[in-house]
């Protein structure tokens, strides 16, 4: 199924979490994609919706698990957020994301009493009330959701655990307001990362393991989809979630034995 669906390709989009690595393991393949990528001379980018980790910190991360990946390869939901606030003029922002991703928001102002913008990412077991509470005041007050992603849950080494949607669902619901959401699958997102490759979202293909961030929103902007079958994957949620990928393979290692072939032939 490979050759067909990368047939034309000119680029990647790749997820991480879920398809290179699950917390601090990496996943059949992963070393060999990275590598086969570089050698390809084909432009790709490594998307992410992970929001505990500055770029920087991220890489670090990612390198200490032995994935080569560089911070200029990655694209986070943080970047576009940053994007996004400098488009509204630099708000006074309520960053309710972790220390380290703070250092993504450094250039913004920062205050919990008179924000202009709640900006969410996932800030794990610090959720509480009190920081509910917060928010929900500080939008009765006129502040603006911007949500990193809405993403309903996560592949960790426990299993799947419940991702930031269910908080970001529950401000909105208590103050009749819609978040902003910038990460995947906003399709700005990914109009953004194909500007950096400099390629038509018909030449380029989105790898990822979750159904509705990384397949139906690469899709709905005009990219080729495949599901790898790590992380978050599960057939019976992909079924009943009625989004048809345009391939599936069962690690990213597949990639590998599909670029060496095609540089050879």
């Amino acid at each position: 199924m490979l050759p067909e669906t990368f047939h034309e390709t000119k680029g990647f989009l790749l997820d991480l979490n879920g398809v290179f690595y699950v917390a601090n393991r990496t996943l059949p393949g992963a070393q060999a994609a990275i590598a086969a990528l570089r050698n390809s001379g084909l432009p790709y980018r490594y998307v992410t919706n992970n929001t505990t980790q500055s770029t920087q910190s991220m890489s670090a991360s990612l390198q200490a698990m032995g994935l080569e990946i560089d911070p200029s390869e990655i694209v986070t939901a943080a970047y576009a957020a940053v994007l996004h606030l400098r488009q509204l003029g630099h708000p006074k922002i309520y960053p309710l994301v972790t220390e380290d991703a703070k250092q993504d928001f450094s250039e913004f102002t920062w205050s919990d009493t008179d924000a202009d913008v709640i900006v969410v990412g996932d800030i794990g077991d610090a959720w509480s009330y009190r920081l509910m509470n917060r928010a929900f005041r500080l939008m009765m007050k006129g502040a603006q959701v911007m949500a990193l992603h809405r993403g309903k849950y996560w592949q960790w080494e426990a299993g799947l655990q419940l991702d930031i949607g269910a908080f970001v669902a529950g401000l909105e619901y208590a103050t009749d307001q819609s978040a902003v959401v910038v990460g995947k699958p906003n399709p700005a997102f990914y109009h953004r990362v194909l500007d950096e490759l400099g390629l038509p979202a018909t030449a380029v293909v989105m790898i990822g393991d979750d159904i509705e961030a990384d397949i139906k929103g690469a899709q709905d902007v005009g990219m080729k989809a495949v599901i790898v079958k790590t992380g978050k994957y599960r057939p019976h949620l992909v079924a009943q979630a009625d989004i048809t990928p345009d391939g599936e393979i069962t690690h990213i290692g597949a990639i590998a034995d599909w670029l060496t072939t095609a540089q050879t032939t």
